[in-house]
């Protein structure tokens, strides 16, 4: 019998697990009974590792070649964004500061990924965003 204590929202809930079996859970919330219905847990795919066999020679790897084409350039973190030093139609070069993004009390600069040209930008200054937000559009 394990028991928790949650607040969410504001609001206090003591949780006691009572029993688990199979996929069925017997729980209490602020005595309260419930039958909980869980998923059973998929099966992992065993990992079957191999060794090269003896005197073999390792495959010719090639780096893969950047797609042409219009890429967006995406927030690292999330953050408010405090400055946009590009405009649309700018050429820009792979490591050119496109944007300052705060994020923690510290100014982080956005640098550009490729060279290329700003197609499009997707934010705005005093914008907030999250990780993994699409921020300039460069082609």
């Amino acid at each position: 019998m394990k028991s928790f204590k949650y607040t969410i929202n504001g609001t206090v809930y003591n949780v006691v697990i009572s029993s688990i079996e199979d996929t069925v859970a017997e729980i209490e919330v602020n005595g309260t009974p419930y039958k909980v219905e869980m998923d059973k847990p998929k099966k992992k795919q065993p990992v079957v590792k191999t060794s090269p066999a003896p005197n073999a020679v390792p495959p010719i790897t090639r780096p893969a070649p950047e797609a042409s084409g219009p890429k967006a350039l995406r927030s690292p973190l999330p953050g408010t964004i405090i400055d946009i030093v590009c405009q649309v139609g700018d050429s820009v070069k792979k490591g050119q500061k496109l944007i300052i993004l705060e994020a923690m009390k510290m100014e982080n600069s956005i640098n550009s990924e490729r060279d290329g040209v700003v197609k499009e930008i997707k934010v705005n200054k005093g914008d907030s965003v999250l990780e993994g937000n699409d921020l300039i559009v460069v082609e």
